[in-house]
């Protein structure tokens, strides 16, 4: 992560997530007129007058409220504090001073002694941007009036900021590093385990299904290995989304699939795999996405040495044909082969990253077809004599035959099955062709 980082803190409500897409330049926090739906630590990379930083978005700041998730988001937001190396400190123009800000504006001037900015959101125009100077009360040196909806006064604030950063930053930190999406139904441990892997608190976890709701990236990094991991909200059928924030939870889980290079899936061992998770896996293989599948809660089944091979046998006959697919036994809360579960992971995405050298490739893959070539259709023989792997982002085979349009997908089906065993795409969706020799 970049070393120049912005935090964005206060109450609920304020416009947290408005500012935060908008110094991003993307849509990427839920923007939403109900209070709470940030809760995670949020981080997204942004720019300004040729300094680049990251920002982190925050849940809203409450004391004293019925919110059952109220200490986790403060939580989170005491570690977003820690983190950054300058705080917005966010307020709204339109309701003025509250106790909450109050409240806050004490905590900060006791935890931070870094460069605090009050930012006065909501002021929509001159008149309501005088109402900001009340905010001085809070005894902060800095206030700065903006709409985080328009953009007026952002720029102001962004020139203000970026003078506390010495160096450049770096424009994405991201790049090239290998993104792993946790994916599954709501309640299945995606960030149990994430919070496990790392060691500490990075997602709140609750009992209560749907307590992540935005797409949360954490870099982490493994026997010197460095990765991307992406907590998601838990995906449910389509008819049991009835809420706008759901709706959108689970675009952005749709959403950090596409954009991930390999997908765990995971699944709640005592409910079993269920259809909405076969069509998770199925979303990942159309996308050409590494897959990685974890059965989580395995100290909750009563097992004897045969249980696992039963249980994935069974798992592996409803993904049929999908086969390829490695599947781990976790648990989340007991840390059993969590380390196991990155590291296949590992392996599943140099597997869709592998090259085959041309010439091994046909010494290997000639000789298979010579064993067992194509079947003749309409009493044509067919005569497979040279393959490549195509220059494509995921494993894709050229098969160069006489006749490319009579093999059928059964031997496809061969040709895929002797690539999987003698170059191991384990993971992998692997894509055949056939053309004209």
């Amino acid at each position: 992560m970049s070393s120049n980082i912005i935090a964005i803190v206060g109450r609920p409500n304020v416009g947290k997530s408005t500012l935060f897409n908008r110094l991003i330049g993307q849509r990427q926090a839920i923007m939403h007129d109900e209070s709470g739906i940030t809760r995670d630590r949020h981080y997204g990379h942004g720019h300004w007058t040729g300094k680049y930083f990251s920002v982190i978005d925050t849940g809203g700041y409450v004391t004293n409220s019925d919110d059952v998730f109220e200490g986790a988001i403060r939580d989170q937001v005491d570690l977003a504090i820690d983190e950054a190396n300058v705080i917005l400190f966010m307020v709204d123009c339109r309701t003025g001073i509250t106790d909450l800000d109050k409240d806050f504006a004490h905590v900060l001037r006791k935890k931070s002694g870094k460069p605090i900015y009050i930012v006065a959101n909501k002021a929509d125009n001159a008149e309501i941007g005088y109402n900001s100077t009340e905010f001085y009360s809070l005894g902060f040196e800095h206030v700065f009036p903006i709409s985080g909806q328009n953009g007026s006064g952002t720029g102001e604030l962004l020139d203000e900021v970026v003078s506390h950063f010495p160096d450049e930053g770096v424009e994405d930190p991201d790049a090239g590093i290998p993104k792993i999406a946790l994916l599954g139904r709501p309640n299945a441990g995606k960030s149990s385990f994430l919070n496990a892997i790392l060691g500490k608190e990075r997602s709140i976890v609750t009992d209560i299904a749907g307590t992540t709701r935005d797409s949360l990236n954490t870099r982490y990094t493994l026997y010197g290995k460095e990765f991307i991991i992406v907590d998601t909200a838990g995906v449910r059928k389509k008819q049991k989304v009835n809420e706008d924030v759901e709706f959108f939870s689970v675009m952005r889980s749709i959403r950090a699939l596409e954009h991930s290079d390999v997908c765990v899936v995971i699944v709640d061992a005592t409910r079993g795999l269920e259809s909405q998770d076969i069509n998770l896996i199925g979303l990942a293989q159309k996308n050409k996405k590494g897959i990685v599948l974890l059965i989580n809660k395995w100290d909750l089944v009563e097992k004897d040495s045969m249980t696992a091979k039963k249980y994935e046998k069974e798992i592996l006959e409803k993904l049929a044909p999908t086969t390829y697919i490695p599947v781990i036994f976790i648990s989340a809360l007991t840390k059993q082969r969590i380390f196991k579960a990155i590291e296949t992971a590992t392996e599943v995405y140099e597997n869709r990253d592998k090259k085959i050298k041309t010439s091994y490739l046909n010494s290997v893959m000639l000789k298979e077809i010579e064993a067992f070539p194509p079947p003749s259709v309409k009493g044509k023989m067919i005569s497979i004599k040279f393959c490549n792997q195509l220059p494509t982002p995921t494993p894709t085979f050229a098969f160069h035959a006489n006749l490319p349009q009579y093999i059928k997908e059964s031997y496809e089906r061969f040709l895929e099955n002797k690539l999987r065993k003698h170059f191991d795409f384990t993971g992998v969706p692997i894509k055949l062709v056939f053309r004209k020799k």
